[in-house]
Formats: structure tokens, C-alpha cells, sequence
């Protein structure tokens, strides 16, 4: 970490705060110490294993081919794109280096791909295989099971290498080490107690590193859910007991913190928020199943949480890839924790006011979604695109405008900001520049203000605009308005006006689905995959067309954590003073409409 990252941290946090970060430091020398005499860290109380057995296990919902099965018997691990031979490298190298003396940055792969196979999911998944399997593919998933987690534990032992960085894969793999107590029947004593030590160890430093403070967000649900998980494990001890009642009162805080009140995801991630709803309903269940707390009053939130991500889909478990992502699991890819069944009504218009959310969704199964919400979790806005007034479409379960997703964190800071960035969604920049201020990967500054100021059923549709303040910031202000205007069913009118003082440049982009077709089709613009047609023509300039630029970066997706791909992008550049500067857009799936219809359109605006 370079001393950006300290100063951009150190500037958002409260007194408290910086008491709590100075004790996580003060015990990160302690334990260093300790760990270089060899001496004992943390004392393990025994395990009350009836008490252990009576624990059910919460209920999951698998996805799995015999194929993917297969892989996972064969030693298959999820390493998010990187090599694995470079992981392996990796960790090679660090293993015997105490966790806080590890360089972060820097040469070597992500770290957040050394840290996914370590989450040991794949062995997870293989587990409820044994739960619910027979014969000698149960058996070969057992036998390998046993050999891999013992050998990871013997590998990565406490509080040395890279995977003791961060406490919420401590949090994560908590509940891998409890299924396979529950599971295997094959463990001898010695290797019970072994699982159960690293559960105690895990829980430990979790509590004494919680993400609190600035740092709260997913990071916060993960933690949790392994101090629930082992305070379940060891609740007949003092620590135990702490640990469950702590992990329970923090997740019913960061429930009505983390999910706002219309079920958007505060950290504006539509990924995450998957991410932590899950988190929720596993521990809820498990907590319930086991009468260790009353999470009756969870529900009704979570609820909202599943609606607000429903009204995105358009197609099963399909949605805009908003905000962050890092391709994260509750449990493993493929299985998740048993849902409410519940089919939500797909309504043809919906506002969420909180999260900054409108949806349309036509006749013709056109799907878009307008962004007007904030940048994400004050006070770091970490996992937040600066994406204000962005727009994305889908037609007949076909993404078409797409948001560019994130590709990676580490290692590659000109990607991360790109991905972040305005540039990169399909929206308007301003003379280059974000709509805030990318202090770090993780760190927003200047984080922009931004209100409705339409939102009304017109005689065609639904009429919505939204402002923003972002460039309020630049010497010559500037503030950006975009009206968004249905007419004819399936098709929209796009119009972006601005005002402040100048003069600018000014950059309107629309990002394509990597695999769609973008061809001119007269004035008009034609984007086809599949099934789905979008039409584009621009009633105020022209469009010009550009894929996978490198300098600086332009036209690019990211299908999945650590992939990225060339895209087209269709791109309309203006310089003038604000108010003399306009963009004019119709976006039609319908097909294409005469310029006479669209011209008046634009009078009416």
C-alpha cells in the first residue's frame, strides 16, 4: 500500500476510528512477536462434540454438473482467471511470512485471486456432494476432501501468509471448516481437533479485526458470519458465546445499513448485493434451524433486497453488472443458500428512491435501467462506478447497453481506474474527467450530488430526469441533466442538457455487448445479439465508432473477474459552453422511427 492509500483513509475517519486502526496495529506487532518466539497465541477451549452433532446444518440449493463435479474430484480450484501455477507460486513464496509483513501491490497476481482458492469452496461444494451422495463417488469426495483441508491447514499455518491479510476470508472459510466437521465421518480425533482449532483461531482474529468503522460493507456481513458460525461451535465458552451474540447484534445493525429501505445495496453493487443477501439467508437459517437467535425480523428486509434485484433481471439470475464485482459466493459458484420461494410481480415502472434506481420495462420485454442514485457508501464509496446517469438495455433477455463490469482490483491501476471511471458507462464526461475524484481503487472523493427532478407517467410512457453535481467541482462548474422520455412502447428518447459556465468538452459514450452486432444501417445505428435489436440514431451530431482502445482505455467489458474483452462504443464529441451544448438520442427496440417523430420528440423536451 502507498501512503495515498494511508492519507486517503486516515482523511475519513472519525477519533474512534483512529483509536480502533492504532489497537488493530499495536496487536499486529504483538502478535508478530509472539509468532517469532514460537510461543502459544491464542488458547483453544475443548469442543462439547454432542453438542457439535446436534447442530444442523442450514439448507442449500446446488447447481453443479456431473462435469464441474468431476473437475473438483480431479483437484479443480476457482482462482478468478489467474494461473494457477502463479498462485501457487505465490503463496510458496509468502508462506512463512507473517500476515502483516507481506508487501501488498506490486508485482505478482491479484491478490484477491491468491486469496479465492483459499476461501476452499471448491471443497465446500464437494461436501454437500457427501451430504447428499453414495457410493464411491461419495467416498472419493470425502477421501479428497479430508486430504485437501488438512493439508491447507497444514500449509497455512495461523496467522502466517497471505491469507491471514484479510479477515474476511477468515469470516468465509469458517463455515467450510464446520461443514466438514458435521460431514466427514471419516476424521480421526487428532484431525477434529485440528478443524476446530483453526475455527477458534479464525474466529479470534476475525473479532479482533472486524471491518468496522469506514471499513464496513460486505467485508462487514462476511466477518460475521464466521463469528457465527464458531461462537455455534464453541458457545459453551465465554469466547463462543461473545462471538455468536457480537455476529448476530452487528448483523442486525448492517441490515438496515447495508440494505436501504427501498432493498437497494448501499455499496451500489448489484453483485454484492446478491453477495451479502445470500450471506443473510444462510446464517439466518442456521441460526434459526439451531434456535441459537430470533432472525424473524430479518425477513421482511431481505424480502426487499430479493425484489430490488428481481425488477434488474432480464433473464434467470441475469442483471446489469453495476458497480463492483469480484465474482464472490456465499457458499460455493453453483450452490447458494435455500431462498425464500417467492415470484415477484415484473412491473412495468419502478422508482427506488433510495437507491437511485428507475426501471422500465416494456410489452416487447425491453429491459432498461436508469442510474440516478449515489456514488456508494459514504465515507469510501469503495465498491461505487462514478456512473451517475448511466443507462443499460436489454431486449428479449439480451444485453445490449451494458455496463462495463469491473475486471480486476490489484496490479493493474490504469484498468481499475478505467473500469471505475465515467468514461466507461454510458453516460457524459466532461473534459475527460470522472464525475469524482479516485483517490485510490478503493477511495472516492468528491463524490457528487444528484436529485430526480422528472418522474411522471406522459402520454407515451414514463417521462424520468435526473441531475447531477459532479462537475460542480471543476474551476468552470458545470452540472449535467438527462431526460429520459418512453414513447411508441419499446423505445426511448435520450436527452443530456447542461449548465454552468465554460466552455468544456463534452463526450457522450454507449457501451455494446461484446458479442453484438453494431452495424450503420442509413443514419441509424443497429446493434443485434440474439434475439434482441436496439436501434440508435442520434438526432443532434453524429456517432463515431470505436472498439478496445489502449490510450487511453475505450470500448472495453469484463464478462467475469480478471477478463476483459474489446467492445464497441459509440461515441458523439462536443466542445461549447454548457448551454449550448446538447445530446439528442433515440434508442429504440421497436425498430426504426421516422426523424420527423423524433424531432418533435426532442421540441417537446
Amino acid at each position: 500500500m502507498n501512503i495515498g492509500y494511508y492519507l486517503s483513509r486516515l482523511k475519513n475517519a472519525s477519533l474512534p476510528e483512529i483509536w480502533y486502526r492504532t489497537r488493530e496495529a499495536a496487536l499486529a506487532l504483538r502478535l508478530k512477536g509472539a509468532a517469532k518466539k514460537g510461543g502459544g497465541l491464542v488458547a483453544v477451549p475443548a469442543v462439547d462434540w454432542p453438542a457439535l452433532d446436534a447442530l444442523r446444518l442450514p439448507a442449500v440449493q446446488a447447481a453443479l454438473t456431473a462435469e464441474e463435479i468431476t473437475n473438483l474430484l480431479h483437484g479443480s480450484r476457482w482462482c478468478l482467471h489467474e494461473e494457477e501455477s502463479a498462485l501457487q507460486e505465490f503463496e510458496q513464496g509468502e508462506r512463512r511470512m507473517f500476515y502483516a509483513s507481506i508487501p501488498r501491490g506490486g508485482a505478482g497476481p491479484d491478490i484477491r485471486a491468491v486469496w479465492e482458492p483459499a476461501r476452499l469452496q471448491n471443497l465446500a461444494a464437494l461436501l454437500f456432494q457427501v451430504a447428499n451422495g453414495d457410493g464411491d463417488r461419495k467416498r472419493e469426495a470425502a477421501a479428497m476432501v479430508q486430504a485437501t483441508l488438512l493439508a491447507w491447514l497444514e500449509n497455512n499455518p495461523f496467522l502466517f501468509g497471505p491469507h491471514y491479510i484479510s479477515v474476511m476470508e477468515c469470516g468465509l472459510r469458517i463455515p467450510v471448516f464446520f461443514y466438514a466437521l458435521k460431514i466427514l465421518d471419516t476424521l480421526e480425533a487428532g484431525d477434529k481437533n485440528r478443524i476446530a482449532e483453526a475455527i477458534f483461531r479464525h474466529a479470534w482474529l476475525t473479532e479482533n479485526r472486524l471491518s468496522l468503522f469506514s471499513s464496513l460493507g460486505n467485508h462487514t456481513i462476511a466477518e460475521c458470519i464466521g463469528l457465527v458460525f464458531a461462537g455455534a461451535v464453541f458457545r459453551g465458552s465465554g469466547d463462543g458465546a461473545r462471538w455468536l451474540e457480537k455476529g448476530v447484534a452487528l448483523l442486525r445493525q448492517e441490515l438496515n445499513h447495508q440494505i436501504l429501505p427501498d432493498g437497494g445495496p448501499a455499496e451500489q453493487s448489484l453483485d454484492y448485493h446478491r453477495f451479502v443477501l445470500d450471506l443473510y439467508w444462510l446464517v439466518v437459517d442456521f441460526l434459526q434451524k439451531n434456535q441459537l437467535a430470533d432472525c424473524a425480523d430479518f425477513h421482511d428486509r431481505l424480502l426487499t433486497g430479493e425484489e430490488f434485484l428481481a425488477a434488474f433481471q432480464y433473464g434467470p439470475g441475469l442483471w446489469p453488472a453495476i458497480g463492483d464485482s469480484d465474482d464472490g459466493w456465499a457458499v460455493a459458484p453453483g450452490i447458494a443458500p435455500q431462498r425464500p420461494e417467492r415470484i415477484f410481480e415484473k412491473r412495468p415502472y419502478l422508482t427506488f428512491p433510495h437507491s437511485g434506481y428507475t426501471i422500465i420495462r416494456t410489452e416487447n420485454d425491453a429491459l432498461l435501467t436508469f442510474d440516478h442514485g449515489p456514488l456508494g457508501m459514504p465515507p469510501l464509496f469503495n465498491h461505487g462506478h462514478a456512473d451517475a446517469l448511466s443507462v443499460t438495455l436489454a431486449h428479449k433477455g439480451e444485453p445490449l447497453l451494458v455496463d462495463p463490469g469491473t475486471y480486476r482490483y490489484n496490479g493493474a491501476p490504469e484498468w481499475r481506474r478505467y473500469f471505475k471511471g465515467t468514461r466507461a458507462h454510458n453516460t457524459v464526461t466532461v473534459d475527460g474527467l470522472d464525475q469524482a475524484v479516485q483517490d485510490t481503487g478503493f477511495v472516492w472523493s468528491r463524490p457528487f450530488p444528484i436529485r430526480v427532478t422528472v418522474n411522471q407517467v406522459g402520454r407515451q410512457g414514463r417521462d424520468v430526469a435526473a441531475l447531477h453535481d459532479g462537475y460542480r467541482r471543476l474551476k468552470k462548474p458545470v452540472s449535467h441533466e438527462r431526460t429520459i422520455r418512453q414513447f411508441d412502447g419499446g423505445n426511448f428518447f435520450i436527452q443530456d442538457a447542461f449548465s454552468g459556465s465554460g466552455p468544456h468538452r463534452f463526450e457522450l459514450n454507449f457501451h455494446f455487448h461484446p458479442e453484438a452486432a453494431v452495424e450503420r444501417d442509413g443514419s441509424w445505428w443497429k446493434i443485434t445479439k440474439g434475439a434482441g435489436t436496439v436501434y440508435l440514431f442520434p438526432v443532434l451530431g453524429e456517432f463515431q465508432l470505436a472498439c478496445g482502445e489502449l490510450h487511453p482505455p475505450a470500448g472495453w467489458y469484463s464478462p467475469a473477474y480478471g477478463v476483459k474483452v474489446a467492445g464497441r462504443v459509440l461515441r458523439m464529441e462536443r466542445t461549447g459552453l454548457p448551454e449550448e451544448v446538447s445530446f439528442a438520442t433515440a434508442v429504440c427496440t421497436t425498430g426504426m422511427v421516422e426523424t420527423k417523430r423524433l424531432e418533435d420528440l426532442l421540441c417537446i423536451i
